[in-house]
C-alpha cells in the first residue's frame, strides 16, 4: 500500500459503514484493551471466590467501555481516521468522551482496592502504592476543576488548531500518542464528576453538574467553528485522497457536526449517573437515620419536640 506525507493510507476505497468496522487490530490498542479486561476479569472473580460481593452492572460498563476502545481504535475506523476528518473526530468524541464514562461506571480503582493483598506491616505492595498514589500532591492537582476544566478545553483547541495535530498525525506513533491523550483527559476530566471510585475531590452533585456544564459547551462551540468555517482549517485533510471520493470542506463540516452533537452524549450519561447516585444515596441516608431512631429511641426528635414545646411555653 502507498503510503502519504502523514504516514496515512492513500489507497482506500470509498468510507462505508462495514469497512469501517471491519477489524483493524492496531496491536497497541489491541494488547492494551486485552490486558484491562484480564486484569478486571481477575479482580472481580478474586472478589467473588472469597464471597464478596460485585456488582454485575459495574462489570458490564467497564467491558463496554473497554468494546467501545476496541471499535474506535481496531477497526477500520483508525485507518479512516488518518485520512478522514469526520471519521476521525467520530474517534476522538468515542475515546475522550463515552469510553471514559463507561470505564469509570466500572470504578475499576475500587475493584482494585478490594481485590489486591495487603503487604504486611512495613511493606508496601501494589495496593500500598496505590493508596499512596490516590491520596498524592500529584492526584491531588491533575483531578482539581481548576486543572481538569481548562485541560479538557485546551485538549480542543490547543491541539486541533495549532501545528501540534499536523505533526501528530505525521506518524503512527504521534497518532497512538495523541490518542492515549484524549482518553487520558476524558479520564481525569469525568472521574471526580462520576464519583464512584474513591478519590481527592469528592465534590456534592450540584458542584458535580456545574464542573460538567462548564467543559461540554467548548465542545459545541468548537464543532459550529468547523461547521461555519468557509475553508479546511486542518493541514492532515485539506487534502483528502482521490480514492475517497469526498470534498475536504465537506467532510470538515461533517467533523463539525459531530463533534457538537457528541456534546450532548456524555451530558446525558453522565446526568443519569449523578441522578441514580444522588437517589441511592439520600435512600441510604434514609436507612441510617432510621437505624439511629431505633436504636435512640428517636431522641433527636424528642429533643426537637421539646424546643418547640419550650418555644410555645415562653410566648405564653
Amino acid at each position: 500500500m502507498d503510503h502519504g506525507g502523514h504516514g496515512m493510507m492513500m489507497d482506500l476505497p470509498p468510507f462505508t459503514l462495514s469497512r469501517g468496522l471491519a477489524f483493524g487490530g492496531d496491536p497497541f490498542f489491541l494488547v492494551g484493551c486485552v490486558l484491562a479486561l484480564a486484569l478486571y476479569g481477575w479482580a472481580a472473580v478474586r472478589l467473588w471466590r472469597r464471597g464478596d460481593r460485585w456488582p454485575v452492572g459495574r462489570l458490564v460498563a467497564f467491558v463496554a467501555g473497554v468494546l467501545t476502545v476496541v471499535v474506535a481504535m481496531c477497526t477500520g475506523l483508525n485507518d479512516y481516521g488518518m485520512v478522514m476528518f469526520s471519521v476521525h473526530m467520530v474517534q476522538h468524541m468515542i475515546i475522550s468522551m463515552v469510553s471514559p464514562i463507561l470505564l469509570l461506571l466500572g470504578a475499576p480503582v475500587t475493584l482494585a482496592l478490594r481485590a489486591l493483598p495487603a503487604a504486611g506491616r512495613g511493606r508496601k505492595g501494589p495496593r500500598e502504592l496505590l493508596v499512596a498514589l490516590l491520596h498524592s500532591r500529584y492526584m491531588r492537582i491533575i483531578t482539581h476543576p481548576v486543572f481538569t476544566i481548562p485541560l479538557f478545553i485546551a485538549s480542543l483547541y490547543g491541539l486541533y488548531f495549532t501545528p501540534l495535530f499536523d505533526f501528530l498525525m505525521g506518524s503512527k506513533v504521534g497518532h497512538i500518542a495523541m490518542m492515549v491523550h484524549f482518553l487520558a483527559v476524558g479520564l481525569v476530566f469525568f472521574w471526580p464528576i462520576m464519583g464512584v471510585d474513591p478519590g481527592p475531590h469528592r465534590p456534592g452533585y450540584v458542584m458535580r453538574m456545574l464542573e460538567l456544564f462548564a467543559g461540554m459547551p467548548f465542545h459545541a462551540f468548537f464543532g459550529i467553528a468547523l461547521m461555519m468555517a468557509s475553508a479546511p482549517m486542518i493541514g492532515t485533510f485539506e487534502h483528502p485522497p482521490g480514492s475517497l471520493g469526498i470534498d475536504a470542506l465537506s467532510d470538515q463540516n461533517a467533523a463539525g457536526g459531530i463533534a457538537w452533537a457528541f456534546s450532548e452524549v456524555p451530558s446525558v450519561i453522565v446526568l443519569v449517573a449523578l441522578v441514580y447516585q444522588w437517589y441511592k444515596s439520600d435512600q441510604r441516608q434514609a436507612r441510617r437515620d432510621d437505624r439511629t431512631a431505633d436504636r435512640d429511641g428517636d431522641q433527636e426528635l424528642a429533643a426537637y419536640n421539646a424546643y418547640l414545646a419550650s418555644l410555645q411555653a415562653r410566648g405564653r
